[in-house]
C-alpha cells in the first residue's frame, strides 16, 4: 500500500506540505485549514473545501507526523439574505452576525449558524473527518484577535494601498452564472462585502452596532494612540469606543482571511476557482499576509466545482443544492469519500442522485474486487485506501455488498417489505444465501432511501395483479414457445445467476444457437424483443428493473401465472 500511495495526488500534496512546513516552522504541528460559512446548508461543492485538506492531513497523519486540520466557521459573518423557504420576517435580522440570528422556525438549535452547522458536523462524523473547529464569533468576541485588529488598523494606509492596486483592475475571471457555481462562491468566504473604504478614510474594521446589532455602520474616525474608534449606524446610533476593549466587530474579509493565516500558521488551504481572478480574496490576501502580518500565504490548489446530477426531485432549503447529509442518505460514506479522493482538486465532477448512482456503485464494487484480488492499479489502490479508511482506522462497510441496483429494484418491487426483501435476497444465491437483512446494511438502507426520495410514482415498478389476457391471446407461436421455455426453466434456474442465463438463453435456443455463442445483431434484436414482451406481461411497461431481479421479486408461481401458465 505504501508504494501505491506514492502515485496519487494526495501523496504529492502531502510531500509538498511537509517540505513547506519543515521550512517554515520545523518541529511544529503542520496546519491544514478549511473555512466554511454556515449562512445556509453547506453543499457538496463546498464539501471540497473540507475534503481536500482532510485527505492531505490524513495522509500526513498516516506518515506519523503531527498535523492539525482546523475548520474555521465563519459564523461571525453578516446574515445577508432570507432563503425562499424561510418566513420573510427574518429580513429584520439582515446585517446581524449569523450567531445572533434566530434559527429557522421549528429548529432545535439556538441560532442560525448552529442550525446549519449541525448537519455537516454529523456528516463529518460519518465520513471520518476529524477537525479542530474554530468559531469566529468566539474568537472575535473573546478578544483573541485584538492585537491583530489593532495592528491592522495601525497599518490601514498600507492595506488601502495594496487594495487600491486591484480596485482599478478589471477582473479577468468569468462571471458565475451556473446556480451551483454561484452557490459555491457564496459559501466559500468569497461573499461580496465592502473592503473598508469610507468617505472619511480607509478602515479595515467593521463594528456591529451596539444598538441594533447590525453591521450597517461606518467608521468615521480612529485614533491610533488611544484606539478610540467612532462609528455611526444607519439606525441612527453613533458612539465612540476603545478598540483595545471593544469586541463587537471584525476585520473586513480581505484582511480577515490573511490575518487568520498568520495567526494559525496555516501551511495548506485550498480555495475555490472564484479566488483565481485579480482582486480576489486569495490574491489580495497573499500580498497582505506578507506586507501586513509578516507571514506567508498557504500553499494549496484551486479546486473545481462539483456538479449535481438528478437532484430536481429532492427538496433542499437552498434551491435544490444538496449537502453531504443529503448524499449520505443514499450512499455509504466510503463511496462519497471516493468521489472526492479519486480526482485531483482541479478536476470537476458530478455527484449523482439519479439512476447514475447505480453505475457509480458498480464502479466502486468493481474497484473493491480488483483491490481484493490484487489487480488494482496503484492510483486506484490509493484512492480506495483513502476512501475506505482514515489514519484512525477503517470506516464501516456493508458486510454483504449486494449490487446497489439489485437492492433498489428489490425495494422498489416489494415497497420495502422486509420479509419479501429477505426472501428475494436469499434466492439471489441459494448456495450462499443472505441470512439476515443486516448483512446488506447500510447499503440496503441507502438504496431504500434512494427509491423513496428519487423515484417518482411513474418510475416505480408495480407487478401486475392479473395476467394481461388480451396480450397473451395475441401472441404468435414463437412468442408462446419462448414463454413456455422460460416457465419450464424457472424451477431449475431459481437464482440470480441461473435466471440471468435463462432469460438470455431462451432467444438463443429459438434461433438454434449454442448457449455460449457470442452476441450477433440478429440475436440482440431477438433478446430485446423477448425482454420487452416479458416487461409488458409482468409490469405493463416496455422496460424496468433487470429481469432476473424482477423474476425473483415476483416469485415463481406468480411469474408463471402472468406469463400464461397455470
Amino acid at each position: 500500500m505504501a508504494q501505491a500511495i506514492e502515485a496519487d495526488w494526495v501523496a504529492r500534496f502531502a510531500d509538498e506540505v511537509i517540505a513547506e512546513a519543515d521550512r517554515r516552522a520545523p518541529g511544529k504541528p503542520i496546519v491544514c485549514a478549511s473555512g466554511l460559512s454556515p449562512s445556509g446548508p453547506v453543499h457538496l461543492g463546498n464539501q471540497r473545501e473540507l475534503m481536500t485538506p482532510h485527505l492531505v492531513a490524513d495522509e500526513i497523519r498516516r506518515r506519523g507526523r503531527e498535523v492539525k486540520h482546523i475548520l474555521s466557521w465563519d459564523d461571525f459573518d453578516r446574515f445577508g439574505k432570507v432563503p425562499g423557504d424561510v418566513d420573510p420576517s427574518w429580513a429584520e435580522h439582515i446585517g446581524k452576525p449569523l450567531t445572533a440570528v434566530p434559527a429557522p422556525a421549528g429548529s432545535a438549535y439556538p441560532n442560525w449558524a448552529e442550525h446549519f452547522k449541525a448537519p455537516l458536523i454529523a456528516a463529518m462524523a460519518e465520513l471520518g473527518i476529524e477537525v479542530t473547529a474554530i468559531s469566529q464569533t468566539a474568537m472575535y468576541t473573546s478578544g483573541a484577535y485584538r492585537a491583530q485588529i489593532l495592528h491592522a488598523m495601525s497599518r490601514r494606509a498600507k492595506i488601502d494601498e495594496v487594495l487600491g492596486r486591484y480596485r482599478t483592475k478589471k477582473k479577468s475571471g468569468k462571471a458565475l452564472t451556473d446556480p451551483d457555481e454561484v452557490a459555491a462562491a457564496e459559501g466559500s468566504g468569497a461573499a461580496s462585502e465592502d473592503d473598508g473604504g469610507t468617505a472619511s478614510g480607509y478602515y479595515p474594521y467593521k463594528p456591529y452596532c451596539q444598538d441594533c446589532g447590525k453591521d450597517t455602520t461606518t467608521v468615521t474616525a480612529y485614533d491610533d494612540a488611544t484606539t478610540a474608534l467612532t462609528y455611526t449606524c444607519a439606525c441612527g446610533h453613533s458612539e465612540t469606543v476603545l478598540l483595545s476593549e471593544f469586541n463587537n466587530g471584525k476585520l473586513v474579509w480581505k484582511v480577515d482571511w490573511p490575518m487568520r493565516w498568520a495567526y494559525e500558521g496555516v501551511v495548506f488551504e485550498p480555495s475555490g476557482v472564484d479566488h483565481s481572478s485579480p482582486g480576489s480574496s486569495f490574491v489580495v490576501g497573499s500580498q497582505l499576509v506578507r506586507d501586513i502580518f509578516d507571514a506567508e500565504p498557504p500553499i494549496g490548489p484551486m479546486y473545481a466545482f462539483v456538479g449535481i446530477k438528478g437532484m430536481a426531485k429532492m427538496s433542499s432549503s437552498r434551491g435544490g443544492v444538496p449537502t453531504a447529509a443529503d448524499a449520505l442518505q443514499i450512499m455509504e460514506p466510503p463511496l462519497l469519500r471516493w468521489l472526492y479522493a479519486r480526482r485531483r482538486p482541479n478536476q470537476s465532477f458530478d455527484i449523482a442522485f439519479d439512476q447514475e448512482i447505480q453505475r457509480l456503485y458498480d464502479e466502486w464494487d468493481g474497484l473493491t474486487a480488483r483491490v481484493e484480488n490484487g489487480t488494482a492499479s496503484s492510483g486506484d489502490l490509493a484512492a480506495y485506501g483513502r476512501s475506505a479508511a482514515t489514519a484512525a482506522g477503517p470506516l464501516p462497510l456493508t458486510p454483504r455488498a449486494v449490487p446497489y441496483r439489485t437492492l433498489a429494484s428489490i425495494v422498489d418491487i416489494t415497497t420495502g417489505n422486509d420479509d419479501q426483501t429477505l426472501r428475494i435476497l436469499r434466492d439471489l444465491d441459494p448456495a450462499d444465501p443472505v441470512k439476515d437483512l443486516d448483512e446488506t446494511r447500510p447499503r440496503l438502507d441507502c438504496a431504500s432511501n434512494w427509491v423513496r426520495t428519487q423515484l417518482t410514482p411513474d418510475e416505480r415498478t408495480r407487478v401486475r395483479e392479473e395476467a394481461d389476457d388480451v396480450l397473451l391471446q395475441g401472441l404468435d407461436d414463437d412468442q408462446r414457445t419462448a414463454l413456455r421455455m422460460l416457465r419450464d426453466g424457472l424451477a431449475d434456474n431459481w437464482s440470480l445467476a441461473g435466471l440471468t442465463t435463462l432469460v438470455y438463453g431462451v432467444p438463443k435456443q429459438l434461433l438454434g444457437l449454442p448457449a455460449d455463442v457470442k452476441p450477433t445483431p440478429e440475436l440482440k434484436v431477438a433478446q430485446r424483443s423477448f425482454f420487452a414482451l416479458l416487461y409488458r406481461l409482468l409490469i405493463g411497461k416496455e422496460t424496468g428493473p433487470r429481469l432476473p431481479t424482477l423474476l425473483l421479486a415476483t416469485g415463481a408461481d406468480r411469474v408463471r401465472e402472468l406469463l400464461g401458465g397455470s
